[in-house]
């Protein structure tokens, strides 16, 4: 199956450490070399790439590696399909906008028998069914709500509901992010771990690359990490729950 990271942060923070250890799985120290992606939220934008080329081989996830694009939310993705051909437009991670703000979607699983009804404004351009699982995920939410985004509580409750849902068709780990937050759903595996004061060194376990994070922080940051499976071999890593959906905001979990 494919793997997922994901960064949540207080303050813009860029991702070359843990994206240069996830990238090595796209071919090098694993087996995803069918596509890769990556979305950075910058205020209301997103920039978005996506290559249906290994990461260990393209020169895109290079130059993410050496371009220290800054964040407070991200989600990248490597692939090894499931469902859908090794094309540009069946790469993760996804993005459509609702209630004027981009939300930005990828998913680790493979889903069964899963060909919901989508008759309204999200509609997937690939095959796969995940883009399905993000469409009609925003389809519902529009649906519930109507043009108006509702209190994060009453958002949270309903995506609960719908992640679940989309769980009883198979494996749907997911990650999910409009820019001020970020939510993740474990159907089988995820781990996070929050870097704040006082920081350590943190070493990548798919790459000799160490970075002491008391050198490039203030005291005053704080950074979640959520990936499939842990990065760094000198870090303690938390397990979800299978089917815990977990909301970050401001590099903590909630």
């Amino acid at each position: 199956m494919c793997q997922l990271l994901g960064m949540n942060c207080n303050v813009p923070t860029d991702i070359v450490f843990s994206f240069t250890g996830f990238a090595m799985r796209g071919g090098q120290t694993d087996t995803h070399h069918d596509g890769w992606g990556i979305a950075f939220f910058e205020g209301a934008g997103v920039r978005h790439f996506v290559d249906h080329q290994a990461a260990v081989a393209s020169p895109i996830a290079e130059l993410i590696k050496r371009y220290p694009i800054k964040s407070t939310n991200v989600i990248a993705h490597i692939r090894k399909a499931t469902q859908g051909q090794v094309m540009l437009e069946n790469c993760h991670p996804f993005v459509r906008e609702l209630w004027g703000q981009y939300w930005v979607f990828a998913h680790n699983g493979d889903l069964k028998e899963f060909e919901p009804l989508l008759n309204g404004a999200f509609r997937p351009v690939g095959t796969t069914d995940s883009e399905r699982a993000f469409c009609y995920i925003l389809q519902q939410l529009r649906a519930r709500f109507g043009d108006q985004r509702p209190p994060l509580d009453e958002l949270r409750s309903m995506l609960s509901s719908l992640v679940h849902e989309i769980a009883t068709h198979g494996t749907f780990n997911m990650m999910l992010s409009s820019g001020g937050e970020l939510f993740a759903h474990c159907s089988t595996n995820l781990f996070y771990l929050v870097r704040q004061h006082p920081f350590e060194t943190a070493k990548l376990s798919d790459e000799d690359v160490s970075v002491d994070f008391a050198q490039v922080t203030t005291p005053n940051d704080r950074v979640a990490i959520i990936v499939t499976q842990p990065l760094t071999t000198n870090e303690q890593w938390t397990a979800f729950l299978p089917g815990e959906l977990k909301l970050f905001i401001d590099g903590c979990p909630q």
